[in-house]
């Protein structure tokens, strides 16, 4: 539950109302640690860090004359625990444009000695159409590329694992295109051994998820689709389905032979793919971090810990039925700290 407090010099504070209104999307007992309240788009963003259900988001109006926010939509940012491996809590800016900018500490998933949480990448968060929220790396991660590789398009072989042999790396960018067609899941495997002994399992399912809601013109849409005979047949034609949404994963059962990994539950999110869309892929691999952007829609990431140095191999698979690479785009990766000029003294 999210509170109102207000104060004149930052020291004495008076508690006004609860803030949050008509909020569907949070459980009871959410807490709000790390709130960022700010516009986005012509809406508001609450986005904070529960200690019992993670990170996530609340999307809302302002209602200035009673100090209240009303709220319309929610989502979340860590789709498990936020320990072991997880994301944790965020840090949000505003772009000077009408989006947000937000990054995430994470959890480690093994015993670290001095060192504890990293950051994520810095994510861009935009409020597109229809009140979906868009996910996008921020800032100029493209100048850290080298060593381009490209793998031309091809099919992707039912229930066949297609190791690509000159794609391999544990600092490394992948910007891949895929045509699912109708093959029901997609598996993008990396830092993969020889012989598959370590590997983390980047998976797609599509329209696996839950639907966005029952559309209620449902019956009348069907009676006229029992009603208009099928062109292959001259049959009636079987009523549409509600659309649902697709599920990215990143699995990380098999990523690390280490005894002193703790292992965590697949890490799921879901977005809306549209028909004939296809799969876009942002997979970011730094040493101990995966983090997958979808479509510009959906992100999601974890701590792995590959013990094996030839943990370092991709492979594609499509469950199923056949799907096409459309393209496949890596790069190696520069460390920041290689490309960041020390600032100069000032005199």
């Amino acid at each position: 539950m999210g509170y109102l407090f207000r104060s004149k010099d930052l020291s004495h504070w008076e508690y006004v109302h609860e803030f949050v209104e008509n909020d569907r999307f949070t459980l009871i007992g959410d807490d709000y640690a790390c709130p960022y309240f700010w516009p986005i788009g012509n809406r508001y963003m609450m986005i904070f860090f529960s200690h019992m259900s993670g990170g996530q988001y609340l999307l809302g109006d302002l209602d200035t004359s009673r100090n209240k926010f009303m709220v319309t939509h929610g989502g979340k940012f860590n789709f498990g625990p936020a320990s072991p491996s997880g994301v944790h809590a965020p840090s949000v800016t505003p772009d000077g444009k009408g989006g947000l900018i937000i990054i995430f500490n994470m959890n480690p998933g093994k015993p670290t000695g001095e060192w504890n949480q990293i950051m994520t990448l810095p994510r861009h968060l935009t409020l597109n159409a229809n009140n979906e929220i868009g996910q996008e790396p921020a800032g100029d991660i493209e100048s850290l590329r080298y060593n381009r590789e490209e793998v031309k398009p091809m099919t992707l072989p039912a229930n066949k694992e297609v190791v690509l042999k000159n794609v391999k790396g544990n600092a490394m960018e992948i910007d891949l295109e895929i045509d699912p067609k109708d093959a029901p899941m997609l598996e993008l495997n990396v830092l993969r051994s020889p012989n598959k002994e370590e590997f983390t399992r980047i998976v797609f399912m599509q329209g696996r998820g839950m639907s966005p809601g029952r559309d209620y013109r449902y019956g009348e849409v069907a009676a006229l689709q029992r009603d208009r005979p099928s062109t292959a047949t001259n049959q009636p034609g079987p009523p549409p389905q509600p659309a649902r949404e697709s599920l990215l994963t990143i699995e990380s059962s098999y990523a690390s032979l280490d005894p002193d990994v703790r292992p965590r539950g697949p890490e799921t999110g879901s977005f809306m793919l549209k028909n004939d869309e296809p799969l876009k892929l942002r997979v970011f691999i730094d040493k101990s971090v995966v983090e997958v952007f979808a479509n510009g829609k959906q992100c999601v990431a974890v701590r792995v810990y590959p013990s094996r140095e030839d943990a370092v191999g991709v492979s594609l698979r499509a469950q199923g039925k056949d799907a096409s690479l459309k393209s496949l785009e890596a790069w190696q990766m520069k460390t920041i700290y290689d490309t960041v000029k020390p600032m100069s003294a000032k005199n």
